[in-house]
């Protein structure tokens, strides 16, 4: 799929390696970024106008669940694309996806995983910037759910 297996280490010896082919990563962190920005504008698109009618449809009790909506919205959304093909709608604009460790790209239960922990990581900043600063400072540019899980994201390659 990518280079000779031979020269890969650790555990991602399915994925291009950093040294021998970095244009597979140069610029993902800032395209990360850009593409994490263009998913919560979907998703806030998406979730806020569902939530707002179930709250009018319920005469305003249903305004109460509008904090799990919009972020039950965005799970689903990341987990359908992620699924789908490797990568949210922003990760395609932005021409990066997801790899596992084995360089194939995510399945349903990866990407269940991945949008799991990302979700959870979300929910404490100080565990939010830790993951932004491993995908900076890390060989293969992974954040923290990227660690656990042995996968990464890398610029999409010409299949």
């Amino acid at each position: 799929m990518f280079a000779d297996p031979g020269t890969f280490r650790l555990s991602l010896a399915g994925l291009p390696d950093p040294d021998h082919d970095p244009q597979f990563y140069r610029g993902v962190p800032a395209r990360r970024f850009a593409s994490w920005l263009i998913d919560v504008a979907i998703i806030l698109c998406v979730g806020v106008p569902i939530a707002v009618i179930f709250g009018v449809l319920t005469l305003g009790i249903g305004f109460i669940a509008f904090p799990l909506i919009v972020p039950a919205v965005g799970f689903a959304y990341r987990v359908g694309t992620i699924t789908d093909r490797s990568a949210t709608w922003g990760m395609r604009i932005m021409g990066i996806e997801f790899r596992r460790g084995d360089g194939r790209r995510f399945d349903f239960p990866t990407a269940l995983g991945h949008v799991a922990i990302y979700t959870v990581s979300m929910m404490f900043v100080l565990v939010q910037m830790v993951s932004c600063v491993m995908m900076l400072g890390t060989r293969y540019g992974q954040g923290l759910s990227d660690i656990v899980l042995r996968t990464t994201a890398i610029n999409r390659p010409i299949d």
